[in-house]
């Protein structure tokens, strides 16, 4: 297939990927924060004493309140600077997780955990709507994959947390995590600035007048293209905590393997097939996209296709190393769909509710994610066993694959 001529204004901005780099790094750190204190519990629970419950509950509110503030948050991201609503998030989260280590009772942790909620809302919506002002054509989806990568690394290495609260003390990497965030928030306030704004933007955001949060949210749900994004975003959702949530309970059971073996295999392999499935589908969709509009479109559904029914043949095979590739298959390519959100969005969408589109999806993450392993505890109660449920995960996919066939981009990249 021959490919497009590249447009005039395919041309990167300088610092281009230089902002990909620096917000990879921030996503790092967010997510590290966040999860680390979920590696720890024995060593938090002898210093503060707790119940399960209420250890439980940390991490809940934290979601709660993260899901709650983010189309907030994303608003701030379109009404502001980008690169301040970043630069302030980390710094806050950054001094949130100093603070953290100064707890002394259950209800001090509690607060801090509300409190990272609402600073950590305001980084993603604002980071990634950063990313595609900067890659405007060409190179958006791959710089997107590039970020989430960062993300998902820094889900990686939570187990520092409990690693180093065995060698040391439970609130030491908190310490360390803080000031470093707070030091990097000072470097960022020097190198990160906002990309600059096209003519066609500036006309445009002269004309039209101040835009309110509600107004925001009734603008995107009167696109027939967001309604489905939201569709197929909640319920590629459901499964994809169906999958990961259970996974481990699935080996133990459907294999008879021990505890510790099951968890090996179902995460030892997750998280670097999404980290491939990240770049392919980034880099594919950025080649494709210079001959076909909609391959930022094509490229998930594509991607999906081929996860769907591999969680539908790992939920019926008997061979350990078959259901293994079988889910390695399904990281990787509904992995696709990840690097290529925020660019759907750029397609159906005005920049100026792109951040807020994104935090609405991100508040649905989170509703979500809490209903997608509820689910699977409900059917389990009602004997269904994981082999059923994963193949009712299947064909959820395929209709969010549908709501998603059905989004048609209203712009093209260089628009």
């Amino acid at each position: 297939m021959e490919l497009a001529p590249l447009p005039a204004q395919s041309k990167l901005h300088q610092r281009a990927w230089l902002v990909v780099v620096l917000l990879a790094m921030v996503g790092c750190l967010n997510y590290l924060d966040r999860i680390m204190i979920t590696t720890m519990r024995s060593s938090i629970i002898d210093a503060i004493p707790m119940s399960d419950a209420q250890f439980g509950l940390l991490t809940s509110v934290f979601l709660w309140i993260y899901g709650i503030a983010s189309p907030f948050a994303g608003f701030l991201a379109d009404k502001f600077s980008r690169s301040r609503v970043i630069i302030a998030s980390l710094f806050l989260w950054s001094l949130v997780t100093w603070l953290t280590a100064y707890s002394t009772t259950f209800n001090h942790l509690l607060v801090t955990r509300a409190l990272m909620g609402i600073s950590e809302a305001c980084y993603i919506p604002a980071a990634l709507s950063l990313i595609v002002d900067y890659h405007r054509t060409t190179t958006r989806s791959l710089a997107v994959g590039i970020h989430m990568v960062g993300i998902m690394i820094g889900s990686g290495l939570g187990f520092i947390g409990g690693w180093v609260a065995e060698r040391h003390y439970w609130n030491t990497i908190f310490i360390v995590l803080g000031i470093l965030g707070i030091v990097y928030a000072v470097v960022l306030s020097f190198t990160l600035k906002d990309a600059p704004k096209s003519e066609a933007t500036i006309t445009s955001e002269k004309n039209e007048e101040k835009v309110s949060f509600l107004h925001s949210v009734g603008v995107l749900f009167k696109m027939r293209s967001y309604i489905f994004v939201f569709i197929a975003w909640g319920l590629l959702g459901i499964v994809a905590w169906l999958v990961v949530g259970w996974l481990p309970t699935y080996f133990q059971e459907h294999f008879d393997l021990t505890q510790g073996m099951a968890g090996l295999y179902a995460t030892g392999y997750l998280y670097p097939a999404a980290i491939v499935g990240l770049l392919l589908g980034g880099f594919w969709a950025d080649r494709w996209s210079r001959a076909n509009p909609r391959a930022r479109v094509l490229v998930p559904v594509i991607g999906l296709c081929i996860a769907a029914p591999s969680i539908f043949l790992a939920s019926y095979t008997g061979i350990l190393s078959v259901a293994v590739i079988c889910f390695m298959l399904y990281s990787l390519t509904k992995s696709f769909i990840d690097a290529n959100m925020m660019p759907i969005l750029c397609l159906i969408t005005y920049p100026r509710y792109r951040a807020t589109g994104y935090g609405i999806l991100n508040l649905l993450s989170c509703i979500i994610g809490g209903m997608g392993l509820y689910a699977g505890g409900v059917l389990r109660d009602s004997n269904i066993n994981l082999s059923a449920v994963y193949q009712i995960a299947a064909l959820t996919m395929f209709i969010g694959i549908a709501a998603l066939i059905a989004v048609k981009p209203k712009y093209t990249d260089a628009e």
